[in-house]
C-alpha cells in the first residue's frame, strides 16, 4: 500500500510505501478490545476505600442489654446494619492493571494502525510551522483536509517539529504523541491521523 507524502500546505512531495504487516494486517478485535481494556485498566488508581466495622471509630459499649428490651440484641452501634457503621465488603485500594504479551500488544497496534490506514494523512515534517503559533496549525489542518478528532503522530523533539506541541496546545480536537507512546486508544478514537515520514518509518521499524 503506497500513500502520498505532503507538504503542510497540502501539496504532493512524493509517495511512502507503507508495510503490509504494520499497515495492512487483518485487524484482530477481539486482541484491540484487550489492549483498550488493559490500557484504561493500568490507567485507574484503584484508591477506592470504604471502613469495615472494625475501622469505624467507637461502638465500644454494648448498646443496650442483651434480653428484655423487646429490641433485637446488638452488640455494638458500628455494625453495618446502623447509620454510621461499617461497610460490608465495601473497596479496599487494589491494582486493576493486567498484562499483555508483546507480540499481543503488537498485534493491536498493527490491527488499530491497519483499520485507520484509509484515513491516515502522511506528511514530509512540521518545519513550515515557523514559530508556535496555533493559527498557523490550524491553517495546515486545513491544507490536509482533515477534521473531526484529529491525532498527531510525530517527533515534535525532532528540530523540524519543535514549534509543534506549542502550536496544537489550543486546538481541543487535536492530540499530539510521540511515535514511541503510539497506542490502541488515541489511535481508535480519531476520526484522522497525521503522521510524518520519519514516525512512519519509526514504527514500521518497531513492529514489523
Amino acid at each position: 500500500m503506497s500513500k502520498e507524502i505532503l507538504s503542510t500546505n497540502g501539496e504532493k512531495l512524493g509517495e511512502i510505501t507503507l508495510n503490509d504487516k504494520v499497515f495492512g494486517v487483518e485487524p484482530n478485535l477481539h486482541v484491540m478490545h484487550l489492549a483498550l481494556r488493559r490500557q484504561l485498566n493500568n490507567a485507574r488508581q484503584g484508591s477506592a476505600s470504604a471502613k469495615t466495622r472494625a475501622e469505624v471509630s467507637g461502638g465500644g459499649k454494648k448498646p443496650w442489654k442483651q434480653k428484655g428490651t423487646g429490641r433485637a440484641r446488638a452488640g455494638s452501634l458500628r455494625s453495618p446494619l446502623f447509620a454510621g457503621g461499617g461497610v460490608i465488603f465495601g473497596p479496599k485500594p487494589r491494582s486493576y492493571a493486567f498484562n499483555m504479551p508483546q507480540k499481543a500488544r503488537q498485534l493491536a497496534l498493527k490491527s488499530a494502525l491497519s483499520a485507520k490506514s484509509e484515513q491516515m494523512v502522511v506528511v514530509k515534517d512540521f518545519s513550515a510551522i515557523n514559530e508556535p503559533k496555533t493559527k498557523l496549525m490550524a491553517s495546515t489542518l486545513k491544507s490536509l483536509k482533515v477534521s473531526g478528532k484529529i491525532l498527531i503522530v510525530a517527533d515534535y523533539k525532532a528540530d523540524e517539529n519543535k514549534n509543534l506541541e506549542l502550536s496544537v496546545r489550543n486546538i481541543p480536537s487535536v492530540k499530539v504523541i510521540l511515535p514511541s507512546n503510539l497506542n490502541v486508544k488515541d489511535l481508535l478514537e480519531a476520526d484522522s491521523v497525521v503522521i510524518t515520514e520519519s514516525a512512519v518509518n519509526d514504527i514500521t521499524e518497531r513492529l514489523q
